[in-house]
């Protein structure tokens, strides 16, 4: 059974404690924040790298993602191939006065193209501002951060892996294939004479 009056006690401690401690003003602006590398800021678009396969606007929940393309014909790459077609991205649109932020739209793109950037500083008088476009979202991919470094003691990727096995093993096919070569080209000169003529001083005895 709690002792009345300790939840009063433990406040008071807590209160006394923080009476205690210098303060700590951030001079923001004048002092930038220094933001963890994962901060949710804004989307950066990566524009080569979108297929406009629409998923990231399909799975956003609050449907502020807005996408439009055109299909061009690719002419064939050899001759007698077949024509392809592919989209082309005509707008890519993010609305951040509906967005949430929770980069549900960055997980799923397969592709790569969208990413968070720390940069949070782009409030607006107008609403409609917040809207940004393709060429603004190409923009904050200058301010993305790089990808932290890997842990030096986590297990190596299975995509890099399979490439180094598969890399070591062309490789070892490779050297096996010119050692048979060079003993097929330099064998029968290695020995010095043919079976049987024997050596010039043997014959002249």
């Amino acid at each position: 059974m709690p002792i009345p009056g300790s939840g009063l006690a433990k406040g008071l401690a807590v209160t006394l404690r923080t009476m205690t401690k210098r303060s700590h003003t951030a001079q923001y602006p004048e002092v930038q924040p220094e933001l963890p590398p994962r901060t949710r800021g804004v989307i950066g678009l990566f524009e080569e790298n979108c297929t406009v396969c629409m998923l990231c606007a399909r799975e956003c929940p609050d449907w502020c993602i807005y996408i439009d393309s055109h299909k061009e014909t690719v002419p064939a790459a050899t001759p007698g191939g077949r024509e392809r077609s592919r989209n082309v991205l005509d707008r890519f649109a993010i609305d951040f006065s509906l967005c949430m932020y929770c980069g549900i739209c960055i997980e799923v793109c397969p592709f790569d193209a969208l990413f968070w950037s720390p940069e949070f500083e782009y409030a607006e008088t107008d609403i409609l501002d917040l809207t940004h476009e393709r060429d603004k979202l190409r923009q904050w991919m200058w301010t993305v951060p790089a990808p932290p470094a890997l842990d030096p003691a986590a297990e190596e990727p299975k995509e890099l892996a399979a490439a180094r096995k598969a890399a070591d093993k062309a490789e070892a096919a490779a050297a096996a294939a010119a050692a048979a070569a060079e003993q097929a080209a330099g064998g029968p000169a290695s020995g010095g004479t043919a079976p049987g003529t024997g050596t010039p001083g043997e014959a002249d005895a």
